[in-house]
């Protein structure tokens, strides 16, 4: 039996309900079922599988599904899609391909299939083999004919009508190739950037070590640049960067950053140091790990030219209240990794795409 859209999307807000009360409770509490401490006892072994999967950043990422989740969130979102109540009479089924770079970086994309009446097969990446299908386990439990839409697969992959796929700039040659005989949508590198005016406050620059830091840097919504007036002080900013000393700590990051170090210092090249981010003057939008690139700017035309020479490279604009673009609406310092539902990757809509596919 088909299920209604009131249905899937009364199956999402439970699921919401359902990993809050994962993010706000222990087990021990007796207010877990079954799925829910399956999904719990993933969370805290994460790391033990890949060790960028920290407890903190895997409930960070969660803590921003649970928020897509909320009744309103979908409400706000939803309204601009009057035909998705639809009855789907051919439910097609979408390969998304998965990125591993953030925990669970492909939920969006299951949200949109499932919504959209669609059946959701999943290509696991090697980096995220297990976060998503103990989460789909929640989103069973709450709605059990969910299960006939949703299947994963760590191998090849085959039988499917339409193609979601994220990788690398390389990756994206191969999916191409792969899969351009699909409806497909193909997303490749994009990293996100902050414009400065030097009258940022505490607050703003500490949402924005936030922006700069969390996932250690390597989702697409990180900021990898920052461009900033010719008077800029830098010492507020680096003294922001404070409550991020623990990435020291761990080992692959601050590998990254001693190398990046290294390099710098053998070939002489002028840049700061906090002791676990290399901050130095690049052209270029796209930094290593532990290394925030930085551009002075003299005019606002002339951020407004780099913004939409690097448009495509772009994933989301950082910017105080107050700040505008002509190309590309700018997120709060602190907002950058609270996507909303409607807040697309690459600015392409997938919901629509999907419900184009009938």
């Amino acid at each position: 039996m088909k299920l209604s859209f009131n249905e899937r999307k009364q199956a999402f807000i439970v699921l919401g309900q359902k990993l809050s009360n994962v993010l706000n409770n222990v087990p021990e509490t007796g207010a877990f079922s079954a799925a829910e401490k399956d999904f719990y006892n993933e969370i805290h072994d994460s790391a033990s599988k890949n060790s960028w999967f920290t407890l903190e950043n895997v409930k960070s990422a969660m803590e921003g599904v649970a928020a897509m989740l909320l009744p309103e969130a979908l409400d706000s979102w939803l309204l601009a899609y009057p035909n998705i109540s639809r009855q789907v009479s051919n439910p097609r089924t979408v390969a998304v391909i998965m990125a591993g770079n953030i925990p669970f970086v492909g939920f969006h994309d299951m949200l949109c299939v499932l919504l959209s009446g669609n059946r959701f097969l999943g290509k696991l990446s090697s980096q995220d083999l297990f976060l998503p299908v103990k989460f789909a386990g929640m989103l069973f439990e709450a709605e059990p004919k969910m299960e006939a839409m949703v299947s994963f697969s760590d191998g090849i992959i085959k039988e499917f009508d339409a193609v979601i796929a994220t990788g690398s700039n390389n990756s994206a040659r191969y999916f191409d190739y792969y899969f351009g005989k699909y409806p497909h949508i193909i997303r490749k590198n994009r990293n996100s950037l902050a414009v400065l005016t030097g009258e940022e406050t505490k607050e703003e620059l500490t949402g924005l070590s936030n922006d700069i830091f969390q996932f250690y840097g390597m989702g697409c919504r990180n900021v990898s640049k920052i461009l900033v007036p010719q008077d800029f002080d830098f010492i507020p900013l680096i003294e922001s960067f404070h409550s991020w000393q623990h990435l020291k700590d761990h080992s692959k990051y601050f590998n990254n950053y001693e190398y990046q170090k290294a390099i710098f210092l053998v070939n002489q090249r002028p840049h700061l140091d906090n002791g676990y981010c290399l901050l130095v003057e690049d052209e270029r939008l796209v930094s290593p790990l532990a290394v925030l690139h930085y551009e002075f700017y003299f005019s606002h035309n002339a951020v407004e030219n780099y913004i939409s020479t690097h448009l495509d490279a772009l994933q989301c604009v950082v910017a105080r209240e107050g700040l505008r673009f002509n190309t590309i609406t700018s997120v709060l310092p602190g907002e950058a990794q609270k996507p909303r539902p409607q807040d697309y990757a690459d600015g392409v809509d997938t919901l629509s795409f999907l419900l184009d596919l009938q």
